[in-house]
């Protein structure tokens, strides 16, 4: 049998469960920890009406976060994308409570990374342009997998790795990688510049997130055969990119708008 005829059967095989709904509703046919990993990106302080179908708020976010814990395996990692409004002048910080928040339910707050965007949102002639979201990655325990991506471009490549460090006693140490020589690539850091979408041309939806950003957040995270959840589907971007690397997908969207793009566009791919 050829490669590509077992990657066709592969896929053939993978479940991709879309639900219509709330999604505090129907995480709950989710069982106890049987979930590996979850991308998503929750609404942002009502910046958007999504047809009008937006209800948010710690009431919706705190049971959320809480539902996530419960579904997600031990050692499974949850990566939420997310950004603050600005109201009366004050940023909301909702993004750091979520985060608070999702520590006193039990998560470890793994790393808090930087989605940089090539473009502004919301323009405002009172503050630098906002470019950016947050990528709180949460693990219930130690994540089992970390497939580090290495496409950093070392410019001391082929050169002997020296130097010193200061320890908490005060004394001065070779490093631990002393002597090694430095590889072409090191891991990249945790600041991703990633393209947005242009507008909602390409997915329909107002604030679909790249597939490049689901895509290297799942293969970081997760193994083939994994199940991955998105509990705001939306559009179904992270579905695409669970179907295009084997992986099983659960998606959860309320506007039946969107749900129906989401499967045309996971049945598509």
């Amino acid at each position: 049998m050829s490669n590509e005829q077992n990657q066709r059967e592969a896929v053939d095989t993978l479940v991709m469960n879309l639900m219509l709904g709330d999604c505090l509703e129907r995480m709950k046919e989710i069982p106890d920890g049987s979930v590996d990993l979850t991308v998503t990106s929750p609404p942002y302080d009502n910046l958007r009406t999504y047809n009008n179908s937006l209800d948010w708020g710690d009431h919706i976010w705190e049971p959320v976060i809480q539902e996530l814990f419960r579904v997600t395996k031990q050692g499974g990692v949850v990566v939420w994308v997310v950004g603050d409004a600005t109201v009366k002048g004050s940023e909301t910080g909702t993004s750091f409570k979520q985060a608070l928040w999702a520590i006193d339910c039990g998560f470890n707050l793994h790393d808090t990374m930087i989605y940089e965007k090539n473009a502004i949102s919301f323009p405002d002639k009172n503050r630098y342009q906002q470019s950016f979201e947050y990528m709180f990655v949460f693990s219930k325990g130690s994540p089992k997998l970390k497939n580090i991506i290495h496409d950093r471009k070392n410019v001391s490549f082929g050169r002997t790795v020296t130097g010193t460090g200061r320890g908490a006693d005060g004394v001065t140490r070779k490093a631990s990688c002393y002597g090694n020589s430095i590889k072409e690539f090191g891991a990249r850091w945790n600041i991703w510049r990633i393209n947005t979408n242009k507008g909602n041309s390409i997915t329909g939806h107002p604030a679909a997130f790249p597939e490049t950003l689901a895509h290297d957040h799942i293969i970081t995270w997760s193994k083939e055969r994994d199940t991955v959840l998105d509990p705001f589907m939306g559009s179904g971007t992270t579905g695409v990119a669970c179907k295009n690397l084997n992986r099983n997908f659960i998606g959860i969207e309320k506007d039946e708008k969107y749900f129906e793009i989401a499967g045309a566009r996971i049945e598509a791919a």
